[in-house]
Protein backbone atom coordinates (compact mmCIF):
# COMPACT_ATOMS: atom_id res chain seq x y z
CA UNK A 1 0.00 0.00 0.00
CA UNK A 2 2.72 2.62 1.13
CA UNK A 3 4.54 1.73 -2.73
CA UNK A 4 1.28 2.12 -4.39
CA UNK A 5 0.87 5.79 -2.20
CA UNK A 6 4.19 6.71 -3.55
CA UNK A 7 3.73 5.53 -7.19
CA UNK A 8 0.63 7.76 -6.99
CA UNK A 9 2.37 11.06 -5.29
CA UNK A 10 5.26 10.55 -7.62
CA UNK A 11 3.29 10.56 -10.89
CA UNK A 12 1.09 13.26 -9.36
CA UNK A 13 3.90 15.48 -8.98
CA UNK A 14 5.82 14.81 -11.95
CA UNK A 15 2.25 15.60 -14.33
CA UNK A 16 2.01 18.30 -12.44
CA UNK A 17 5.75 19.31 -13.37
CA UNK A 18 4.94 18.84 -17.04
CA UNK A 19 6.01 22.34 -18.91
CA UNK A 20 3.35 22.77 -20.79
CA UNK A 21 3.53 26.65 -21.43
CA UNK A 22 7.43 26.17 -21.93
CA UNK A 23 6.34 23.88 -24.75
CA UNK A 24 3.82 25.58 -26.15
CA UNK A 25 5.67 28.87 -26.54
CA UNK A 26 8.97 26.87 -27.99
CA UNK A 27 6.48 25.40 -30.81
CA UNK A 28 4.52 28.72 -31.24
CA UNK A 29 7.06 30.67 -31.14
CA UNK A 30 11.03 28.89 -30.95
CA UNK A 31 11.54 31.40 -27.75
CA UNK A 32 12.04 30.32 -23.95
CA UNK A 33 9.21 31.76 -21.75
CA UNK A 34 11.12 31.83 -19.11
CA UNK A 35 12.70 34.88 -20.89
CA UNK A 36 9.47 36.70 -21.05
CA UNK A 37 7.82 38.75 -18.53
CA UNK A 38 7.33 37.33 -14.96
CA UNK A 39 9.73 34.31 -16.38
CA UNK A 40 6.85 31.80 -15.53
CA UNK A 41 5.27 28.62 -17.68
CA UNK A 42 1.51 29.45 -16.89
CA UNK A 43 -1.33 30.62 -18.79
CA UNK A 44 -0.52 34.75 -18.28
CA UNK A 45 2.79 34.63 -19.27
CA UNK A 46 2.40 32.31 -22.00
CA UNK A 47 -0.04 34.88 -23.50
CA UNK A 48 2.43 37.52 -23.07
CA UNK A 49 5.29 35.64 -24.91
CA UNK A 50 2.95 33.92 -27.48
CA UNK A 51 -0.32 35.32 -27.61
CA UNK A 52 -3.71 34.82 -26.69
CA UNK A 53 -4.60 30.91 -28.12
CA UNK A 54 -0.75 29.44 -26.82
CA UNK A 55 -2.01 31.06 -23.47
CA UNK A 56 -5.41 30.08 -23.21
CA UNK A 57 -4.19 26.22 -24.26
CA UNK A 58 -1.80 26.22 -21.57
CA UNK A 59 -4.78 27.36 -18.88
CA UNK A 60 -6.51 24.66 -20.04
CA UNK A 61 -3.53 22.47 -20.04
CA UNK A 62 -2.61 23.12 -16.67
CA UNK A 63 -6.28 23.00 -15.28
CA UNK A 64 -6.32 19.14 -16.93
CA UNK A 65 -2.95 18.31 -14.92
CA UNK A 66 -5.12 19.00 -11.45
CA UNK A 67 -7.43 16.57 -12.74
CA UNK A 68 -5.24 13.97 -13.96
CA UNK A 69 -3.43 13.94 -10.88
CA UNK A 70 -6.92 13.23 -9.42
CA UNK A 71 -7.83 10.51 -12.04
CA UNK A 72 -4.53 8.44 -11.26
CA UNK A 73 -5.69 8.32 -7.76
CA UNK A 74 -8.93 7.50 -8.56
CA UNK A 75 -7.60 4.63 -10.96
CA UNK A 76 -4.47 3.53 -8.53
CA UNK A 77 -6.56 3.73 -5.19
CA UNK A 78 -10.19 3.81 -5.91
CA UNK A 79 -12.05 5.49 -3.14
CA UNK A 80 -9.02 7.20 -0.46
CA UNK A 81 -9.99 10.22 -0.15
CA UNK A 82 -6.53 11.27 1.54
CA UNK A 83 -4.91 10.08 -1.41
CA UNK A 84 -6.77 11.96 -3.65
CA UNK A 85 -6.03 14.56 -1.75
CA UNK A 86 -2.37 14.04 -1.90
CA UNK A 87 -1.98 13.31 -5.99
CA UNK A 88 -4.02 17.10 -6.78
CA UNK A 89 -2.05 18.92 -3.78
CA UNK A 90 2.07 17.62 -5.45
CA UNK A 91 -0.25 18.58 -8.83
CA UNK A 92 0.06 22.29 -7.85
CA UNK A 93 3.56 21.65 -6.33
CA UNK A 94 5.13 20.23 -9.62
CA UNK A 95 3.07 23.30 -11.22
CA UNK A 96 4.82 25.64 -9.44
CA UNK A 97 8.31 23.97 -9.21
CA UNK A 98 8.76 21.80 -11.77
CA UNK A 99 11.76 19.12 -12.21
CA UNK A 100 12.33 19.60 -15.71
CA UNK A 101 13.02 23.52 -15.18
CA UNK A 102 15.61 23.53 -12.77
CA UNK A 103 18.54 25.98 -13.34
CA UNK A 104 21.41 27.87 -11.70
CA UNK A 105 20.97 31.00 -10.26
CA UNK A 106 23.44 34.16 -10.53
CA UNK A 107 24.42 33.45 -7.05
CA UNK A 108 25.11 29.73 -7.94
CA UNK A 109 22.44 28.24 -6.14
CA UNK A 110 19.91 25.93 -8.04
CA UNK A 111 16.43 26.46 -8.15
CA UNK A 112 13.16 24.93 -10.23
CA UNK A 113 11.47 27.63 -11.92
CA UNK A 114 7.38 26.38 -13.06
CA UNK A 115 3.87 28.78 -13.11
CA UNK A 116 1.74 30.38 -10.10
CA UNK A 117 -0.25 26.97 -9.82
CA UNK A 118 -3.41 28.92 -10.19
CA UNK A 119 -4.87 27.07 -13.12
CA UNK A 120 -3.42 23.67 -11.52
CA UNK A 121 -5.01 24.20 -8.09
CA UNK A 122 -8.61 24.57 -10.07
CA UNK A 123 -7.77 21.28 -11.99
CA UNK A 124 -7.69 19.98 -8.53
CA UNK A 125 -10.58 21.39 -6.92
CA UNK A 126 -12.38 20.27 -9.89
CA UNK A 127 -10.76 16.80 -9.21
CA UNK A 128 -12.05 16.51 -5.87
CA UNK A 129 -15.67 17.88 -6.77
CA UNK A 130 -16.66 18.13 -10.57
CA UNK A 131 -19.05 20.71 -9.40
CA UNK A 132 -16.03 22.99 -8.68
CA UNK A 133 -16.02 23.92 -12.76
CA UNK A 134 -19.34 25.77 -13.33
CA UNK A 135 -18.56 28.25 -9.42
CA UNK A 136 -15.00 29.12 -9.71
CA UNK A 137 -14.84 29.32 -13.12
CA UNK A 138 -16.81 32.32 -13.23
CA UNK A 139 -16.02 34.13 -10.15
CA UNK A 140 -12.10 33.77 -10.92
CA UNK A 141 -13.38 35.30 -14.58
CA UNK A 142 -14.67 38.12 -12.77
CA UNK A 143 -11.50 38.91 -10.42
CA UNK A 144 -9.51 38.80 -13.80
CA UNK A 145 -11.38 41.02 -15.55
CA UNK A 146 -12.60 43.32 -12.99
CA UNK A 147 -9.36 43.66 -10.41
CA UNK A 148 -7.20 43.35 -13.22
CA UNK A 149 -4.18 41.61 -11.66
CA UNK A 150 -3.53 37.88 -12.84
CA UNK A 151 -1.89 37.12 -9.22
CA UNK A 152 -4.43 38.42 -7.24
CA UNK A 153 -6.74 36.23 -9.65
CA UNK A 154 -4.69 33.12 -9.10
CA UNK A 155 -4.81 33.77 -5.58
CA UNK A 156 -8.55 33.87 -5.57
CA UNK A 157 -8.83 30.40 -7.05
CA UNK A 158 -7.23 28.66 -3.94
CA UNK A 159 -9.26 31.27 -1.56
CA UNK A 160 -12.48 30.38 -3.75
CA UNK A 161 -11.85 26.35 -3.36
CA UNK A 162 -11.14 26.88 0.44
CA UNK A 163 -14.58 28.67 0.53
CA UNK A 164 -16.23 26.83 -1.05
CA UNK A 165 -15.39 23.48 0.27
CA UNK A 166 -15.72 25.05 4.12
CA UNK A 167 -18.97 25.79 2.94
CA UNK A 168 -19.65 22.01 1.81
CA UNK A 169 -17.99 20.40 4.62
CA UNK A 170 -20.07 22.70 7.09
CA UNK A 171 -23.64 21.68 5.44
CA UNK A 172 -22.13 18.19 5.06
CA UNK A 173 -22.13 17.46 1.54
CA UNK A 174 -18.09 17.96 1.20
CA UNK A 175 -15.15 16.07 2.79
CA UNK A 176 -13.04 18.06 5.44
CA UNK A 177 -10.39 17.12 3.56
CA UNK A 178 -11.29 19.17 0.67
CA UNK A 179 -10.81 21.80 3.12
CA UNK A 180 -6.98 21.13 3.86
CA UNK A 181 -6.71 21.23 -0.05
CA UNK A 182 -8.13 24.46 0.10
CA UNK A 183 -6.08 25.65 2.98
CA UNK A 184 -2.72 24.17 1.66
CA UNK A 185 -3.53 25.48 -2.14
CA UNK A 186 -3.67 29.37 -0.55
CA UNK A 187 -0.69 28.70 1.40
CA UNK A 188 1.75 27.16 -1.67
CA UNK A 189 -0.32 29.63 -4.30
CA UNK A 190 0.52 32.70 -1.57
CA UNK A 191 4.46 31.82 -1.24
CA UNK A 192 5.01 31.58 -4.84
CA UNK A 193 3.37 34.93 -5.50
CA UNK A 194 5.28 36.56 -2.82
CA UNK A 195 7.16 38.58 -5.49
CA UNK A 196 4.26 40.03 -6.97
CA UNK A 197 2.38 40.55 -3.65
CA UNK A 198 5.36 42.72 -3.24
CA UNK A 199 4.72 44.79 -6.20
CA UNK A 200 0.87 44.82 -4.97
CA UNK A 201 1.96 46.62 -2.12
CA UNK A 202 3.94 48.91 -3.74
CA UNK A 203 1.86 49.57 -6.33
CA UNK A 204 4.02 48.46 -9.42
CA UNK A 205 2.36 45.01 -10.49
CA UNK A 206 1.49 44.90 -14.26
CA UNK A 207 -2.64 45.04 -14.87
CA UNK A 208 -4.32 42.93 -17.03
CA UNK A 209 -8.06 42.80 -18.42
CA UNK A 210 -11.04 45.23 -18.22
CA UNK A 211 -8.48 47.68 -15.71
CA UNK A 212 -5.56 47.48 -18.27
CA UNK A 213 -7.92 48.21 -21.24
CA UNK A 214 -9.28 51.27 -19.20
CA UNK A 215 -5.86 52.13 -18.24
CA UNK A 216 -4.60 52.26 -21.38
CA UNK A 217 -7.56 53.59 -23.21
CA UNK A 218 -7.49 56.67 -20.41
CA UNK A 219 -3.35 57.19 -21.55
CA UNK A 220 -4.61 57.66 -24.96
CA UNK A 221 -6.73 60.43 -24.98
Amino acid sequence: MALKIFEIALLSYLIGALPVGWIIVKVFTGRDVREVGSGRVGGTNVMRAAGFIPGLMTAALDIGKGILAGMVAVWLMPGNTWVKFVAVTLAVVGQIFSIFLVEKRADGKWHLRGGAGGSTTLGGAIALWPGSLVILVPLVVLVYVVVGYASVTTISIAFFSLILFGCRALYGSGSWVHVLYGVLSLFIVVHALAPNIARLKAGTERVVGLRAWLLKKKSSQ
